[in-house]
């Protein structure tokens, strides 16, 4: 195939073509009927497929959208849920919002980063935890927050939140730890 082709559903990369998980990635582009403004859900589809927005995969979807790259990167990198690298296995996000820096977030997050040898937006070298940070997860009544592979943890010090990562690594539950258990929100408790 020729990669300088811009007319819808052309151009794909050999890279990308021979790659399984592109087929969802063209049915989506092909259900908008290659709209540029389905950039937000092709762009969450290729994410969900490859884990990551490659620049091949970004380029290829500027190609078939008809807009220009620097707009696919900009929206790549403007919404927190869109990466650029590959995540790892597991996740450990930790709120860093008023509430939960008030109650020492910060050093939740410093605890991790020495611990696992990972710095906060980045994935260790073995692949196994991808450390991220966030401004607010909007439950501020049980900060500091940690939120372990979609698991929120309330209450967090630096300690239990080591603890329930080492947990996760070892079992892929925090939830089954019985000295970390999630903290659940009751009706009415919030922000």
């Amino acid at each position: 195939m020729n990669s300088t082709d811009n007319s819808p559903g052309k151009g794909t990369p050999e890279g990308l073509a021979a790659d399984p998980r592109f087929k969802v990635v063209e049915r989506t582009l092909k259900q908008y009927q290659y709209r540029a403004d389905a950039l937000l859900e092709v762009l969450h589809v290729a994410q969900e497929a490859f884990g990551c927005l490659s620049d091949e995969l970004m380029n290829h979807v500027a190609r078939q959208l008809r807009v220009p790259p620097s707009r696919v990167y900009g929206v790549a990198t403007f919404y927190h849920f869109f990466t650029l690298e590959a995540r790892g296995e597991h996740s450990c996000v930790v709120c860093t919002g008023t509430a939960c820096y008030v109650k020492r977030s910060a050093e939740i997050v410093t605890r991790l980063e020495n611990e696992f040898d990972v710095k906060a937006g980045k994935t260790t070298a073995d692949g196994k935890l991808t450390l991220s940070t966030v401004r607010c997860l909007g439950s501020c009544g049980l900060a500091p927050i940690v939120v372990l592979d979609g698991e929120t943890v309330g209450r967090c010090t630096p300690d239990s939140a080591a603890a329930a990562v080492r947990v996760m690594l070892a079992e892929k539950s925090p939830a089954s730890a019985e000295a970390v258990r999630p903290v659940r929100r009751r009706k009415g408790e919030g922000q």
